[in-house]
């Protein structure tokens, strides 16, 4: 096997940062030339995915919640990934899916999905979101008072009865950021105070928080468990309060290396350039923290309660209500790989090595600044924005495998600028590799190289 039909191993960033590898993975990888056949059949990129590790990471949380006598209900962020192989893991798991427009919404229908274990959040609804979402009967995500009217008349006329979770904005202040999503306690309480509403079944109260605060989530807990006594005073049920997503995962298993990572790019004057022309990384993922998942859960159940010294979890016991939480990324850590040829080698014009991939920047890309990857005819256009080392060499035709990207890394940006294809979605089952659903209906031939 010469250097140009095989991955080579050992490649790092500078300083490194050692991702850790699924089983399943380091299976795959141990067999470079059916990496190699892969993106030959199917085109550079390609997105691996093995769903079976998401119902492990889901079980840490249910098992946190069980340990102190609270029902935990998963629904997996259907936006951190597209594929449907990932649906079908989630429902087979015993758990649900939460959707965040009508593709989405329409597609985990058509699996067979049972409606109480869909949850609609999109923060924008359109009136045909909404008019499937109530004919279905999936529990909608109210974003403001205005959609409560709407969900309401649309269920009326139609002689439904929605059930709706009203998205509480906490209110801002110690440590709390202000946020877009959802309307504050007050104006839900003047919304539904009145008592029950036609066309309408208020099942849960539902919050949308950034970050992976586990106090954030303790105050917004407080503030829901406050409104939902007033509800239920005023004649409602709700049965859960959703905390979303924002579980915290970690991509290293090495603490140190995180620590001299950041050590490195904050030296005031390295000795070589770490990053693509000096650049800073100012909102990176925590790609190494502690606690995470169900540990992390734990935390927010054993905290006391503002005001009231009671913990999460006897709270929500004395009151008979389930956390639902919406996982993305952390139901996902260990579920994907994307692989790329190498399409060139060279230097830039002041003789910087570069190794040019097949794939645009957006087909392996979070919202952070971590990862930048490119093929459009723009400078700052990259892969990744750290120097690697190559201690083997690299050449055109050799396979990079960029490890653990199912959570968000695949998806959430990716576009098919410049009419370049978007990267197929390859899922891992007894024989093989095949297309995920979500590909196979508009690519039943393998795409040209």
């Amino acid at each position: 096997m010469t250097d140009h039909d095989r991955l080579r191993s050992a490649v790092t960033g500078q300083p490194p940062l050692t991702g850790r590898l699924e089983p399943w993975l380091a299976d795959v990888l141990a067999d470079p030339t059916a990496c190699a056949d892969l993106l030959e059949r199917f085109g550079s990129p390609v997105n691996l995915i093995d769903p079976a590790p998401l119902a492990r990471n889901a079980a840490e949380l249910v098992r946190a919640g069980a340990e102190r006598g609270v029902e935990v209900r998963v629904r997996f962020a259907r936006k951190a990934n597209k594929a449907l192989a990932l649906v079908d893991a989630a429902l087979g798991a015993g758990h649900g899916v939460d959707v965040a427009s009508q593709a989405e919404l329409a597609q985990v229908l058509e699996t067979g999905a049972p409606p109480e274990r869909i949850i609609l959040s999109a923060a924008v609804k359109p009136t045909g979101l909404l008019e499937l979402a109530v004919r279905s009967g999936v529990t909608i995500s109210l974003d403001t008072a205005g959609e409560l009217d709407a969900v309401a008349a649309l269920a009326t006329a139609s002689g439904r009865v929605a059930p709706v979770a009203p998205r509480v904005a906490p209110r801002p202040g110690a440590g709390i950021a202000p946020t877009r999503f959802g309307e504050l306690a007050g104006r839900w309480r003047d919304a539904l105070g009145a008592g029950p509403l036609e066309g309408v079944e208020v099942v849960g109260l539902h919050v949308h928080l950034g970050g992976y605060r586990a106090a954030d989530r303790v105050v917004a807990l407080a503030e829901c468990l406050d409104l939902v006594d007033h509800l239920v005073a005023a004649g409602h049920r709700p049965a859960m309060v959703d905390l979303g997503g924002g579980v915290p995962m970690s991509y290293l298993d090495d603490e140190a290396e995180w620590a001299d990572f950041w050590t490195a790019l904050r030296e005031p004057h390295p000795r070589e350039q770490l990053t693509w022309r000096d650049r800073r990384l100012e909102t990176v993922y925590p790609y190494w923290q502690t606690p995470v998942r169900g540990e992390w859960l734990g935390t927010v159940l054993d905290a006391p309660l503002p005001d009231t010294g009671t913990t999460a979890s006897v709270a929500l016991r004395r009151r008979g209500l389930a956390l639902q939480l919406e996982p993305g990324r952390a139901l996902l850590d260990g579920c994907g790989a994307t692989l790329a040829s190498v399409a060139f080698v060279k230097t830039r014009s002041d003789g910087v090595p570069l190794v040019g991939l097949e794939m645009n920047r957006t087909q392996c890309r979070s919202t952070s600044d971590d990862f930048l990857v490119g093929a459009y005819c723009v400078e700052d256009e990259l892969i990744l924005a750290r120097r690697l080392h190559f201690p083997h060499g690299v050449a055109a035709g050799d396979v990079l495998v960029l490890v653990n990207t199912g959570g968000y890394l695949m998806h959430i940006l990716e576009s098919a600028s410049h009419q370049i294809p978007l990267a197929r979605n390859l899922v891992r089952g007894p024989d093989g590799f095949a297309l995920d659903r979500i590909d196979s209906a508009n690519h039943e031939q393998p795409r040209p190289r």
